[in-house]
């Protein structure tokens, strides 16, 4: 009968597990020496070695070996790898939970070894136990007889009781890395004659996420297929997953505002079969990642992801501002719930990646503009226009009347030749715009929000004016102010302050009559009078 690779290579003495070092060390001595503990709790995520290292410890302590134990030939050794070894009792916590079954294995604990020195049990799942079963434990846990050994094994050590945790040695397991597990499998691969290429077998480390189980698994579904090489395209047809990669890429797109990229690359993944909902639980769960990883120096505590895909996720959380993730998980949260009652969430997804590329302000501008607004016809340069007088904010009075040139004294005329009006500076605003962005950007990856949502309208000798259309842009302008005014400065040449302007989106521009007449003689190409 066919055995799966996990199960057929497991490991039969300390030296073959891979990526527990630490916990190897602590379990050798103490056999060496003969102070093992009387309770451990082996804790730590699934497929790094839990249940095997339990059996490797009642393997050493029931050895007959002289010299390093467990040495994995002896008879004892031998059983315990078959499952028949009398003294060694494995226990499934999740379908053995119950007051009445602790209370057999109290029972069961009065009774001697009967072919080995040490009584073992190991229970898996233990955070499975219900509150009365925990409690029938307790005692017996703590001051067990001399010749018993518990070993508890979880996955979620949080739902175990402090008075558990307190009786027992707790051994982490760590997340094995991916260099360790391309070698390990490299090895079963030379044992089984199979071929595979580094790319294959760094994919595989790379979705197995420091499980050596489910490594091992997606390596013998690749196996499955018939083929004696294996080459990473291959692994990648196998998985049919979305893995932390396709994550990185599309959030990618969204951050460098590549909409249609970004859709089509959505629309590969669906080809392959993903469900929608699926999809966008795991990206909100990747945004997550990046929001801890951002803000933590040792994200392995709460990122539950081996140490090379958080440096990954670090890379891209580096370039992503707090606005960025802070919209993709609400966006993407309330898409998600919408979802929940829809028949097609598709359509949604693409719409919030489409509102996660451009952001809501900029949405909203297109739709009241761009959308149902005709591009205008290019406007002749203006011609140079004296300013109005303005009336002085202090008192509110008029300005004196300018006289007409042969109307002034000739004193008056020589005061205008001693001090001559100033001229301010010409600049093509749009061009200054554009270049100011272009600079910009490469600074900062959310700089192009303001671009989108603003326009630059004048530039005098103190201040620069930037009309915005919506409070996204106006916030996002208010936050960037330092950075607008020093590329402002690089490319005008002088140091101006900025002045923030929201337009009025609940006004329509007002039109005369012969104006409305002059649009309509465009479009229908018949004169039209205003009576």
């Amino acid at each position: 009968m066919y055995q799966a690779l996990y199960r057929a290579y497991r490991p039969e003495t300390f030296d073959e597990i891979l990526g527990q070092e630490h916990i190897v060390k602590i379990l050798k001595n103490q056999i060496d020496t003969g102070s093992t503990s009387h309770a451990y709790l082996f804790c730590g995520t699934r497929g790094t070695g839990k249940t095997t290292t339990a059996r490797l410890l009642a393997k050493g302590l029931n050895c007959l070996s002289e010299g390093s134990r467990p040495c994995g030939e002896c008879e004892n050794c031998r059983a315990i790898k078959e499952g028949s070894f009398i003294d060694v009792i494995e226990i499934d916590a999740a379908s053995n939970n119950g007051v009445d079954n602790i209370r057999e294995l109290r029972e069961s604990v009065n009774y001697r070894p009967a072919v080995g020195r040490r009584k073992i049990y190991i229970i898996d799942e233990v955070h499975m136990l219900s509150t009365g079963a925990f409690n029938a434990l307790l005692k017996t846990l703590e001051e067990p007889p001399e010749y018993v050994t518990f070993i508890l094994a979880t996955t979620e050590v949080h739902k175990l009781p402090a008075t558990i945790l307190s009786r027992c040695m707790r051994l982490d397991f760590k997340r094995v890395p991916e260099n360790t597990l391309i070698t390990g499998m490299a090895d079963i691969c030379r044992k089984i004659g199979i071929e595979a290429d580094e790319a294959a077998l760094r994919i595989i480390a790379a979705n197995a996420d420091g499980s050596v189980r489910d490594g091992l698994s997606i390596l013998d579904q690749c196996i499955s297929g018939g083929d004696r090489v294996i080459s990473g395209k291959d692994v990648l047809e196998f998985l049919g997953a979305s893995g932390d990669e396709d994550f990185l890429e599309l959030t990618d797109m969204v951050r460098k505002k590549r909409t249609s990229e970004a859709i089509a690359f959505l629309a590969e993944i669906l080809a392959d079969g993903k469900d929608v909902r699926q999809f966008m639980k795991d990206w909100i769960n990747h945004y997550r990642n990046l929001l801890m990883v951002k803000f933590m120096k040792n994200p392995q505590t709460v990122v539950n992801m081996s140490a090379e895909n958080i440096e990954r996720i670090s890379r891209q959380a580096n370039v992503l501002d707090l606005e960025d993730i802070n919209r993709g998980i609400l966006e993407l949260s309330r898409t998600l719930n919408e979802a929940r009652w829809s028949t097609q969430p598709r359509i949604l997804l693409e719409l919030s990646i489409v509102k996660l590329c451009l952001g809501a302000g900029e949405i909203r501008e297109l739709s009241e503009y761009e959308f149902d607004r005709a591009p205008a016809p290019a406007k002749p340069a203006a011609k140079a226009v004296k300013p109005d007088p303005v009336k002085e904010p202090e008192t509110g009075a008029e300005p004196p009347e300018e006289k007409p040139d042969e109307e002034k004294t000739p004193e008056e005329k020589s005061d205008e030749e001693k001090s001559p009006a100033t001229t301010e500076e010409e600049f093509d605003c749009d061009e200054i715009w554009n270049e100011v962005f272009e600079d910009g950007e490469a600074q900062k990856g959310s700089f192009n929000i303001i671009s989108r949502g603003g326009t630059l309208t004048s530039i005098d000798d103190k201040s620069f004016t930037v009309v915005v259309s919506n409070d996204v842009t106006k916030n996002h302008a208010e936050n960037n102010r330092k950075l607008l005014e020093d590329l402002m400065e690089k490319h005008t040449g002088r140091r101006r302050a900025l002045k923030i302007c929201k337009k009025d989106l609940s006004r329509r521009e007002e039109k005369s009559a012969e104006e409305i007449a002059a649009d309509v003689s465009d479009v229908l190409g018949i004169k039209v009078d205003v009576e």
